[in-house]
């Protein structure tokens, strides 16, 4: 059975919508395209309660704490050995039980997104969030945002659930107007799932179309040696010391999203390698996930990355977006995408720079993984538009004029020839339109099996 709190926030992300999270219509701004932000991984503020934890004795036993990148106000009373510990999904290793229904809390914890729907629970896009004030926009009425829990995939907790609501109250509450969807990182896999988990007619009427930046749809190499040295939330550095390097690679390898985020050997294949073990001489690129897990005896990481590596389909015709794209990628940055280890150890301090294994990219992402989406250059009918950013890191894409005038322009002009969107009147594709003219063509990237 899935654990109760995974239940509770389910629950809880359905009263919000009902409730304060978002406002009423009577606010809206009137005449222009709303916005929905999908965040990247753990950059949605989340509030985690502890009431009477046995997990670990030496943390305290009852409190609360805020969990996300770039806390300015972390917990005095949680040392991050002990938020790792309690942010640890428990895994039921049981092939006749369902994989989503596997995962549960630590006894005692409640997982839940702080202020849903909200602009305060991303804090990190405030540069976005402002340029559109500059040109009207009103948070929390046509800027919403639509949070998880960066340790859990789409098919749990109620995300496409809760997320189809979000979109569907914002577009009511903007004039029955479509909405454009904003992701960056991690953000748009979770928006993929949503488009690819909902009918061509629910896209048309709900869904403007899709601004992907620096989508992480393919995967990155780097999570496969996270399992090995774990990452803190807190900085994105590697623990420094042994406690907390076997406290933070525990937590992510329980964690679904790690295999999630992990680079598809669909894609990638053997171009990359990411990780190294020193003390046999081996080293493994994507394609050699299984080995590599059953090498370091890992079943649980083995048995997660068997379904979720490669889990939100992309590639192929029938898993396309099918709604006009602007996808956004930096590149000229170094970027890590794997380690060299002494051995295959879980939990081992990460030596210094020399030992990380890098290819060019955005500073977090690589160049396989930013390029990917240009597959979707073969929709039938819907544009498709890959812009590249050199010299722009990863985490200054959101915040760069560039991007944010792209964005404006698509959320101010019709995207696609012959499909209204700006009236409220409904777009989306259907396979009796042509192509527009300013589509990018090109040939599909490596994808094999």
């Amino acid at each position: 059975m899935i654990g109760k709190t995974l239940r509770v926030v389910i629950a809880f992300a359905l009263v919000v919508l009902g409730g304060a999270a978002v406002a009423p219509a009577a606010s809206a701004s009137p005449g222009r395209t709303p916005v929905v932000l999908f965040p990247a991984f753990r950059l949605t503020k989340l509030q985690v309660m502890v009431h009477g934890q046995a997990t670990d004795p030496a943390c305290p036993r009852s409190g609360s704490f805020v969990d996300y990148y770039r806390n300015d106000h972390p917990s005095t009373t949680f040392s991050q050995v002990c938020q790792d510990e309690l942010l640890t999904l428990r895994y039921r290793s049981d092939p006749f039980v369902p994989m989503p229904a596997r995962f549960s809390e630590q006894p005692g914890v409640d997982v839940r997104v702080l202020g849903y729907g909200k602009t305060a629970s991303a804090p990190f896009y405030e540069p976005l969030y402002r340029t559109l004030e500059a040109h009207g926009y009103r948070r929390d009425r046509d800027i919403r945002v639509a949070g998880y829990d960066a340790r859990l995939t789409p098919d749990l907790g109620g995300f496409a659930e809760r997320t189809k609501a979000l979109v569907e109250r914002t577009s009511r509450d903007n004039g029955d107007r479509p909405v454009r969807l904003v992701g960056h990182s991690n953000g748009p896999l979770y928006a993929q799932y949503l488009l690819t988990h909902t009918s061509p007619a629910w896209r048309a009427r709900y869904v403007q179309g899709f601004t992907s930046i620096a989508g992480n749809l393919p995967g990155q190499g780097l999570l496969y040696s996270t399992v090995f040295t774990g990452l803190n939330v807190l900085d994105f550095t590697n623990p420094t010391t042994p406690e907390n390097a076997r406290s933070s690679a525990g937590m992510y390898l329980t964690a679904p999203s790690t295999y999630l985020s992990a680079a598809d050997p669909k894609v990638f294949g053997r171009r990359e390698t990411v990780v190294t073990d020193e003390s046999t001489g081996r080293s493994y690129t994507p394609a050699d996930y299984p080995r590599l897990f059953a090498d370091a005896h890992l079943p649980v990481a083995a048995a997660l990355a068997k379904y979720y590596v490669g889990f939100v389909k992309f590639t192929d015709p029938a898993h396309f977006p099918d709604v006009d794209v602007t996808a956004e990628k930096g590149s000229g940055v170094p970027t890590v995408v794997g380690a060299r280890l002494p051995n295959l150890t879980v939990g081992q301090v990460a030596g210094g720079p020399a030992t990380m294994i890098t290819r060019d990219g955005d500073g977090n992402q690589e160049d396989l993984t930013n390029e990917a989406s240009r597959v979707w250059a073969g929709m039938a009918c819907c544009s498709y538009h890959l812009a590249d950013n050199p010299g722009v890191d990863h985490f200054s894409l959101p915040g760069n004029e560039n991007v944010l005038n792209r964005l404006l322009a698509d959320l101010g002009v019709r995207v696609s020839a012959g499909l209204p969107r700006q009236d409220g009147s409904s777009g989306g594709c259907s396979s009796g339109q042509s192509r527009p003219a300013s589509v990018i063509k090109v040939s599909k990237i490596g994808v094999s099996g």
